[in-house]
């Protein structure tokens, strides 16, 4: 059976709609927008007792659908960076540990990374952080995005003892106020 000028013409548009299709269908990066950082900010070492770690704390807000974590920090100040947060020891007084699984940033919402809730742990510091000084950190999410973002070293007047004493079961160790 003859392939007439009609049959071929119509036969490569369709080939050429197939390979536009084929091009379009590859895995699309996350529609949903970017995790908002909002006020960043580190406890200056300027008066600590351990001088070799501190904290940051921000507002992280998710604009999008699906729930996101912060999973991971770095900083090139320091040697090591965590999610922490704060729980009650067997004894009923609160002590950090790392948070596992990051910290959810519920869709539609928001979570803050405060003094006495979770945080980034920046450990191992190369230099001091008097206040005024800036840090960059990248902040890692569970989709797969990172975001860098600049934080002010600023003075924490509320802090206790216990603040930056380990979980009782953590093999972390870290002194006091650190």
């Amino acid at each position: 059976m003859p392939i007439t000028r009609r049959t071929a013409l119509a036969l490569a548009a369709g080939s050429g709609l197939a390979a536009l299709a084929a091009c379009s269908s590859k895995p699309a990066a996350s529609s949903d927008p970017e995790i908002v950082v909002e006020d960043p900010w580190v406890r200056t070492t300027d008066g600590a007792t351990d001088t070799s770690m501190t904290a940051a704390f921000m507002a992280l807000v998710n604009p999008g659908t699906t729930n996101v974590s912060l999973v991971g920090a770095s900083t090139s100040v320091a040697g090591m960076c965590q999610i922490h947060e704060m729980v009650k020891g067997s004894d009923g007084k609160a002590v950090m540990q790392e948070a596992k699984g990051g910290v959810v940033i519920p869709a539609g919402s928001h979570t803050h990374l405060t003094p006495g809730g979770y945080h980034v742990m920046i450990m191992g510091l190369k230099q001091k952080l008097p206040v005024g000084s800036e840090i960059t950190l990248e902040l890692k999410f569970s989709n797969g995005t990172t975001r860098t973002v600049t934080a002010p070293v600023k003075v924490f007047t509320e802090e206790t003892d216990h603040y930056h004493s380990p979980a009782p079961s953590s093999s972390m160790s870290m002194g006091q106020n650190g």
